[in-house]
């Protein structure tokens, strides 16, 4: 049993000092530039001193109370967010499967066996036996035992090892995954929320819009009865009118099934959702920190996921070569035989062997080697995937920085619109009362003016939404 012990305590030794083949990881260099496209924008131009906005809470980004806790409650209970929690434990659960390999089996036994024999069957096998042996009829042999035997498959070209590492990236990839699940939802609902308190602004503006209109028919009626205008002048109003109130229902439809999109997103059933700040409200900051392109590795999500993913297949690789070399293995037992109870503590009954075995595949059809080339093509296949992911990024952030100052300088546009059309309806009105032009000029200006008023609430979303692009663009929202 001590030469058992200093053989097992010699190749532990030899397996602590073993390498692990294949090579080590290293993070690929990426040429970042130095400055996002789109900075030179005026209305953007950032803070010094700031904490970039991807570095900010989401509570911090929207401040609608409203919103904010529908964010919350999505957060606890959207079904990809659960789903997302899921594979991160399937993972976890998969690197303990893994490691595992590395680890010795130790197994613990006992054995108890009794065997009834004919007397005569052991006096014709013994010269010895005596006289009152023959007159047995039958003869009772006992015999037990307890026995410990310990297996361990001797890592010491790395196998086990690299299959751990590539399974602990693979676990560090799902949870990046599932920090991108979380920025994805945020954006989605505030995307989703901003959608409907258009809708509802549109039908706000329908719905003074049909009131006004309303008495304006009224009115030209009043006035074609008089003799004042014509019929022609009625239809015209009547056209304004009728357009206003069909528009009502459509959006009535398209809030509600606004509503249950949104629902499915808080992982609700299908109903109603509460209402906060108008989306005239919508936060809009003039100056809108983004910090350093090469911040983005560290801080988007989908990168880290797809460098997790690079990790995974260099460890791959390692896997691939150490198949190549021999595997050792050791197994060792020690236990403890007696056919008598006493003899079971007795240390002449106590006996030990030890094995060990070293297997290599003289032919395997070139398994191994297109195994290798297998774990290098995909090495450089997510190598490229983590590139393109970076400048996916990166045009995401341009992209956001662009929309987000253009869509500014459009909104302020159809505010002065929305002013100027307002204005040329009274004046139209002013001068059709007073007989000086026809309802046709009433018509057009105020056809023209409930356009600009729905294109102005547009562009309040469109807004609204760049900002949200951008937060989720630079990182924001896990």
């Amino acid at each position: 049993m001590r030469r058992s012990s200093l053989y097992f305590a010699l190749l532990a030794t030899t397996l602590l000092a073993g390498c692990k083949a294949g090579p080590n990881y290293n993070r690929p260099v990426v040429n970042t530039p130095a400055s996002y496209r789109g900075m030179l924008a005026p209305e953007i131009a950032p803070a010094s001193s700031a904490a970039p906005l991807g570095a900010e809470n989401w509570k911090a980004v929207f401040t609608d109370p409203v919103l904010q806790g529908l964010i919350d409650e999505a957060l606890k209970n959207n079904y990809d967010v659960k789903i997302a929690a899921d594979r991160v434990l399937e993972e976890q659960a998969d690197v303990g499967v893994t490691k595992a390999g590395q680890l010795p089996t130790v197994s613990l036994g006992g054995s108890y066996d009794a065997v009834t024999l004919p007397g005569g069957l052991l006096n014709n096998n013994s010269s010895n036996s005596n006289s009152s042996s023959n007159n047995q009829a039958h003869t009772n042999i006992y015999s037990g035992g307890f026995s410990a035997s310990v297996a361990w498959n001797l890592d010491f070209w790395g196998y086990y090892r690299r299959q751990t590492e590539a399974a602990r990236a693979e676990l560090r990839a799902t949870q990046w995954a599932q920090q991108t699940t979380y920025s994805t939802l945020v954006e989605n609902v505030a995307t989703s929320y901003y959608q409907l308190r258009t809708l509802d602004a549109e039908l706000a503006i329908t719905q003074q819009t049909l009131d006004a209109r309303k008495q304006s028919l009224d009115l030209t009626r009043n006035l074609e009865q008089g003799g004042s205008v014509s019929m022609v002048d009625v239809r015209q109003a009547e056209q304004l009118y009728y357009t206003a109130q069909a528009q009502i229902p459509d959006l009535q439809r398209q809030i509600e099934q606004q509503e249950n999109s949104l629902s499915l997103l808080l992982g609700r059933s299908p109903g109603t959702i509460a209402r906060g700040d108008d989306i005239a409200n919508a936060p809009h900051p003039v100056d809108v920190p983004v910090g350093l392109p090469s911040d983005l590795l560290e801080r988007r999500p989908d990168v880290r996921r797809a460098e997790e993913l690079l990790v995974q297949a260099n460890a791959n690789i390692g896997v691939a070569r150490a198949a190549f070399f021999p595997q050792l293995s050791l197994s060792d037992t020690v236990g403890v035989s007696s056919s008598q109870l006493k003899g079971l503590v007795e240390s002449k009954n106590l006996y030990s062997y030890a094995i060990g075995t070293a297997t290599q595949d003289i032919f395997e059809g070139g398994k191994l080697t297109s195994n290798l080339h297998l774990a290098k093509a995909t090495h450089q296949e997510l190598l490229d995937t983590y590139q393109q992911t970076i400048a996916g990024a990166l045009r995401d952030v341009s992209n956001a920085l662009v929309a987000y100052s253009r869509t500014r300088e459009d909104r302020e546009q159809q505010e002065k619109l929305v002013v100027s059309a307002t204005d040329a309806v009274r004046l139209s009105r002013l001068r059709y009362n007073a007989g000086s032009v026809s309802y046709l000029e009433v018509l057009t200006n105020d056809a023209n003016l409930y356009s600009a008023q729905l294109t102005l609430e547009t562009s309040r979303q469109q807004e609204a939404l760049s900002l949200v692009q951008l937060y989720n663009a630079l990182g924001g929202g896990w």
